[in-house]
């Protein structure tokens, strides 16, 4: 899918062009007039700054990459000035768990990012809505109402199913030998499982499926799209010119239309429905607006951006998780083998995995584990703000500060690992470390009041599809590759899958 771009050198190379001297003196006397006032201030520490655009030029297109870099000469925390905004960058276990944990609440809030808030029915979401009682609410109702155990456990049969359709792709190619590209099947397999969960349809080879999977790429595209807008604020027009106001305009026009149906769908199924019948999202949501079940009232807007937070949190995540985890199976034998020792006599007896084969597979959590350890889905977490000025390990951050936590770098962190950049699930096998939020050198899901809510529905469901993978083909690379040749690099954006989709030849073993 389109990814999630960064032109931060592009950019530079325009902002560089618009400087002229008046801008620059000004910048020099903004400047002396604020390291004057604030000489009494602790600041962390800060690589050196051009004018206008400040440290902007030096995310690189990778930027969890790029940040690491800047974290290991000048280390974490570390303030950055991207344009305008003051933005802390946190790469290291212990400064994570100083704003996940002890200061959770002063950095609870999140920045507002102009296109986020159009797309998102100005912030009624989960992710991205501010801290406050209405971001509380409806994170109770995600929590209690759509993401608890008991109704993630009500959608194993949707899990099963859309996997043993995944499954028959598969063996399709076997006879054939032919390439699939799984990073494909796998995209398929998660939306599939999040529509029927979220709206009660699947669309892959259904009508309207390809329109929707183009809308719906379009529209993950602008949420994490650069706008220099929100950096620097006199720029903002450039997006007039680039084409991006109008393209956002568009798609959320017509993401909101679809939306909208899917509501009215739902609303008339209401007016139907059996006391026995399943329930997917949109009904629990609509119940809950109906009988005011949390005693706060739901808006038909709130609906939809919280449907929209399930699609864009549950996709692209999980499948871009499991392909990475195949990778780095190929390129370590070792690990592939203990995970199909594991997981193969289950194909004795039955023709696929269930989750109740899922609790006593160590090894196969241990790689998941490991998978997220090094390729964390959202290598930067969703960017935190604080909601006034606080100490932070001696720094003084000031209030309105954007907050970055690079998860990737610090699941790297050589003074936390052993052997930090190399794969091996080992490490986990009596290891208390997991990934709910409480162990701060390992938090792909972030932790705190702001930590992910569907953390569980997701590994489930990474779970059972790469059990079953594994335990029902033999892989190998397209082309005779081998697979310590296997490119691992990651592609740029917000959700970094890996750049050179992974081709694969499947068999059925022996």
């Amino acid at each position: 899918m389109a990814m999630y771009l960064f032109p931060f050198e592009e950019l530079t190379k325009l902002l560089l062009s618009l400087l002229v001297p008046f801008l620059f003196t000004l910048f020099l006397l903004k400047y002396w007039k604020n390291s004057t006032s604030e000489t009494s201030l602790n600041h962390p520490p800060s690589p050196p700054k051009l004018p206008i655009i400040g440290n902007l030029h030096q995310l690189g297109t990778i930027p969890q990459r790029s940040l690491k870099s800047l974290a290991q000469k000048y280390g974490s925390p570390m303030m950055l000035r991207l344009g305008s905004s003051p933005v802390l960058i946190i790469s290291s276990n212990d400064a994570a768990e100083q704003v996940l944990k002890t200061h959770d609440i002063i950095f609870a809030n999140r920045p507002k990012a102009g296109f986020v808030g159009r797309l998102l029915y100005n912030f009624k979401d989960i992710s991205f809505s501010p801290y406050g009682e209405y971001w509380r609410q409806v994170r109770s109702i995600c929590v209690l109402q759509l993401l608890s155990n008991r109704r993630v456990q009500s959608f194993r049969s949707i899990r099963e199913d859309e996997i043993a359709l995944m499954l028959a792709t598969i063996r399709k190619s076997c006879a054939s030998s032919s390439t699939i590209r799984i990073d494909e099947i796998l995209a398929t397999l998660t939306n599939n499982i999040v529509s029927r969960v979220a709206i009660g349809k699947r669309y892959a080879g259904e009508e309207g499926g390809s329109k929707f999977k183009e809308m719906f790429q379009e529209f993950t595209m602008l949420l994490g799209v650069f706008n220099v807008g929100d950096y620097i604020p006199w720029l903002a027009w450039i997006n007039h010119i680039n084409g991006l106001e109008k393209k956002v305009k568009k798609v959320a026009k017509d993401f909101d239309e679809y939306l909208e149906n899917i509501v009215e769908e739902g609303v008339e199924r209401m007016k139907k429905r059996e006391s026995n019948e399943q329930q997917n999202f949109v009904d629990v949501l609509l119940e809950v607006q109906r009988t005011n079940a949390t005693g706060f009232p739901i808006s038909r807007d709130s609906i939809k951006a919280i449907i929209t937070d399930m699609f864009v949190g549950g996709t692209d995540t999980t499948a871009t998780l499991l392909e990475w985890a195949i990778a780095e199976l190929l390129r370590n034998t070792n690990a592939m083998n203990k995970l199909q020792y594991e997981v193969r006599p289950f194909l004795r007896n039955k023709s696929g995995m269930t989750e109740d084969d899922l609790e006593n597979l160590h090894y196969l959590k241990a790689v998941i584990k490991e998978t997220l350890r090094l390729h964390p889905p959202a290598p930067l977490l969703v960017p935190r703000e604080s909601r006034k000025a606080v100490k932070l390990m001696g720094f003084d951050i000031a209030a309105g500060t954007q907050v970055i936590i690079n998860a990737w770098a610090i699941g790297r962190d050589p003074k936390v690992w052993e052997d930090a950049d190399e794969f091996r699930p080992e490490r986990f096998l009596n290891s208390s470390v997991d990934i709910k939020g409480q162990h701060f050198e390992l938090i792909p899901f972030g932790s705190g009041r702001r930590s992910c809510p569907g953390a569980a529905f997701a590994l489930i469901t990474a779970e059972l599809a790469l059990a079953n993978l594994i335990c029902s083909f033999d892989f190998k690379l397209a082309g005779g590759k081998r697979p310590e040749d296997l490119d691992m690099t990651e592609a740029p954006g917000i959700i970094s899958p890996k750049k050179i989709p992974l081709l694969l030849v499947a068999r059925l073993p022996n």
